[in-house]
C-alpha cells in the first residue's frame, strides 16, 4: 500500500532553515507528481510547492525564493528545503502523492510540525 513518511520538522528561530523529507513506498514514485502542503493554526490547508515526475516545480507566492522542492527518485524521497523561515511559516507540513498516471487518487502523509519562533 501507499505510504508517505515525513520527517525533519521541528522548532527553528526566524531566519533559520529546515529540510523536510518524505519517504515514499508502495507505488511508482518516479512517475508520480509530488507536493508539499501546510496547514497553519486556524487556516485551511494550502499548497506550498509541487514537482512533476519530470522535475518541473511550482511554488506558492509566499514561499518563492525561500523554499525549494526536489526529489531523489533513486531514494523514493521528496524534499522541501526551507530557508529564511518566518513565524508565519509555522504549520503542519504534509507530503502528498498526486493523483495521475500512476495513482487513481492522491495520498497524504501524516504531517510534520514546523514551528518558527524566537
Amino acid at each position: 500500500q501507499v505510504q508517505l513518511v515525513e520527517s525533519g520538522g521541528g522548532l527553528v528561530q526566524p531566519g533559520g532553515s529546515l529540510r523536510l523529507s518524505c519517504a515514499a513506498s508502495g507505488y511508482f514514485f518516479s512517475r508520480t507528481a509530488m507536493a508539499w502542503y501546510r496547514r497553519a493554526p486556524g487556516k485551511q490547508r494550502e499548497l506550498v510547492a509541487d514537482i512533476t515526475s519530470g522535475g518541473s516545480t511550482n511554488y506558492a507566492d509566499s514561499v518563492k525564493g525561500r523554499f525549494t522542492i526536489s526529489r531523489d527518485n533513486a531514494k523514493n524521497t521528496v524534499y522541501l528545503q526551507m530557508n529564511s523561515l518566518k513565524p508565519e511559516d509555522t504549520a503542519v507540513y504534509y507530503c502528498r502523492a498526486q493523483a495521475g498516471v500512476t495513482l487513481s487518487r492522491g495520498y497524504w502523509g501524516q504531517g510534520t510540525q514546523v514551528t518558527v519562533s524566537s
